[in-house]
């Protein structure tokens, strides 16, 4: 089954997966204020038909932001039409959230609900369009708290509401690249249904607008057929096929959706009852002529378990199906501008990194590392697979790497966190070898103290401060615990200044276990804005990259849709930001958690200000970032979303010119 498309009956039984622990977490943090009641006049009435009443005496539905954990017992609000603003090359979300009023369904919901969601269109007749750059998915507890992010069709699904809780939609626009910027508007209905309903596609009566906007598209094509007089052949193949990529975007747009999802076999939902009985929620988006870079402009490495991956899967080690498994992960991580890289450990944390599964001289080698979406690669300093002689291969390897315009990506992973001196020889030895065959290459360590049986200053701060020193100049990314400075990020100049940047020294960091609550991380029932901190921090601190030790590091599994379980003694979610899709359905793509999100609503921040640091200095744009509240310190930055809109918006208004 392709990824995304349920049946009907899939999607009307949709449950929480098995997922070992104890509910708790998942409350609407900071947005408690200006609930609504949750009665309505129609309790105790028995046989409700919910064809014949409007939805809105049915369920309650309202916008919340995409930094909020929706909790099941999350309280209504009032419905409001929603504005966002977004760059080109750009993701924004919001979240739908829907409370039964009364039950209508059956013995085990509340009722079911039709949730249908228009393209969004510009004055102009430029389109965003459902399915492609807005999509829809419900989003799953998992430990009880809002996490899981499950695909659902388009564009229209039905979902099965529970008496007394309230389900989360998450809504994300893709502006792509191209895209004319302006202001552009949609619409999401929602429509309460009889439980024994079929899941029909639907369509709107076309607006005028729209009329026009399918006879320009219509007019445009026939007219380029009809100029092919005189044309080389080239040309008339070129034209004939922009004609007929043209109809098919036409035939593929909701407006015939139900001739191409249903055959035309299913009953309407005409525009009456879309008007007289369905909520409507109108959302306003404005694109601006802005776009974000399609290279990151900061590093953001993350690591994926390719044993978890072999062993859930079932997938030998350099089978065509481990290939298949690990190449079908890369491609799909880049979405979030992280830089994937596999991993395999072993004894006193020494880690074999790798970013691409197959050797430099293999034609997959450049279409990995020149992809302008990988910000950073790691290159394997062993086989990844075992039998060729690993001095051979590294050599090879390094030789061919050097020569491509991409090898200044390219970095080396060697050890996770060296506690003694014995790891940090280690880490030179294999650095030396590595720097005679390349004496440009880079190496990364990560570290959060030095030699702990060879002191490097008389206390532990000063020591870990002392380990450039220690590892020149076999270290040229220093990649440093979060968890080191504390609420004391007075301290990064310390760091900061014994690294040598003139000769191409590094400062990175990263966040592995801590730092825990209230400072930025990960973790599973932290707030939004918690997890989009991270990222904040990141640019505030004025480090040049970052490095996630692990995107899917839980529990193994012999079973692909076996229960997950988050790895005992790491806090929830740690190390783990996405699930496999077969948990949820028969997809076999992996399903991202609301954390992975907000991660790249972060790296997307960094953008907005490095744009704002551009035009008027990297000091303006801390100065921005504390003025409007977004972030100050590890245990000072916002707690409510609208701080982030009003610094985005600050940003626009100064930069769009």
């Amino acid at each position: 089954m392709e990824d995304g498309a349920y049946s009907s009956r899939e999607q009307q039984n949709i449950v929480v997966p098995p997922v070992e622990g104890v509910a708790g977490g998942g409350t609407g943090y900071g947005w408690n204020d200006g609930s609504l009641p949750s009665s309505s006049s129609l309790n105790g009435v028995s046989d409700i038909d919910p064809t014949k009443i409007p939805t809105s005496d049915l369920v309650h539905v309202w916008f919340m932001p995409s930094t909020v954990n929706i909790g099941q017992q999350e309280m209504p609000r009032h419905l409001e039409p929603v504005s966002l603003l977004a760059a080109r090359n750009e993701r924004e979300n919001i979240q739908i959230a829907l409370r039964p009023k009364v039950s209508w369904g059956g013995p085990d919901t509340a009722g079911a609900v039709q949730v249908q969601c228009t393209d969004l269109c510009s004055t102009s007749g430029d389109r965003l369009v459902v399915g492609e750059s807005v999509t829809l998915r419900r989003v799953v507890p998992i430990l009880g708290v809002p996490d899981a992010l499950v695909p659902l069709k388009h564009p229209v699904t039905q979902i099965n509401l529970l008496p007394g809780e309230t389900t989360a939609l998450w809504v994300s626009i893709d502006v792509p690249s191209g895209q004319p910027p302006g202001q552009y508007e949609g619409e999401f209905f929602i429509t309460a249904i009889k439980a024994d309903t079929d899941l029909r596609s639907s369509t709107l009566t076309l607006a005028k607008s729209e009329k026009y906007q399918i006879f320009k598209e219509i007019k445009s094509c026939i007219e380029s057929v009809e100029t092919l007089e005189g044309k080389s052949v080239e040309e008339m193949m070129k034209t004939v096929s922009s004609a007929s990529l043209g109809l098919r975007k036409i035939l593929l747009s909701p407006t015939f959706t139900e001739f191409s999802l249903d055959n035309g076999s299913g009953d309407l939902m005409d525009e009456d009852t879309l008007t007289n009985i369905s909520i409507r929620l109108k959302l306003s988006l404005t694109i601006w002529d802005f776009t974000l870079p399609a290279t990151p402009s900061l590093p953001a490495v993350f690591g994926v378990s390719e044993t978890v991956i072999e062993e859930r899967f079932g997938v030998a080690h350099g089978s065509d199906g481990w290939y298949e498994a690990l190449d079908r992960h890369f491609r799909w991580l880049l979405q979030y501008r992280i830089s994937p890289f596999f991993c395999r450990w072993g004894d006193s944390m020494r880690v074999l990194a790798y970013t691409c599964p197959w050797p430099a001289d293999h034609p997959k080698s450049d279409e990995y590392y020149s992809d302008p979406r990988l910000a950073a690669y790691a290159v394997p300093y062993a086989p990844v697979l075992s039998g060729d002689a690993a001095r051979d291969v590294l050599q090879r390897e390094v030789e061919i790497l050097k020569t491509k315009a991409h090898w200044k990506k390219a970095y080396f992973y060697l050890w996770d966190e060296p506690l003694n001196l014995e790891q940090y020889e280690s880490i030179k030895k294999i650095s030396n070898e590595i720097r005679s065959y390349a004496p440009d290459a880079r190496v990364l360590t990560t570290y959060y103290c030095g030699p702990s049986d060879a002191p490097l200053a008389p206390n532990n701060f000063e020591a870990f401060t002392k380990v450039p020193n220690f590892l020149r100049p076999h270290t040229q990314i220093f990649c440093t615990s979060e968890w080191v400075l504390g609420n004391r990020e007075d301290l990064v100049k310390d760091i900061i200044s014994e690294l040598q940047p003139q000769n191409g020294e590094e400062w990175w960091t990263y966040v592995c276990m801590g730092p825990t609550d209230p400072h930025p991380n990960w973790h599973l029932g932290m707030r939004g804005t918690q997890h989009r901190a991270v990222m904040w921090q990141v640019w505030k601190q004025g480090g040049t990259g970052f490095l996630y030790w692990g995107a899917n590091c839980y529990e193994r599994s012999t079973v692909a849709s076996g229960e997950i379980r988050f790895r005992r003694g790491l806090p929830p979610g740690d190390g783990v930001l996405f699930y496999p899709g077969e948990v949820f359905s028969s997809s076999h793509q992996p399903v991202a958690s609301v954390r992975l999100e907000r991660l790249l609503s972060g790296l997307q921040d960094i953008e907005y200000l490095m744009l704002f640091a551009s035009r008027y200095g990297r000091e303006e744009s801390l100065a921005l970032l504390e003025k409007t509240g977004v972030y100050r310190g590890p245990e000072q930055y916002t707690l409510e979303h609208m701080p982030i809109d009003v610094m985005r918006a600050e940003i626009f208004r100064t930069c769009r010119s």
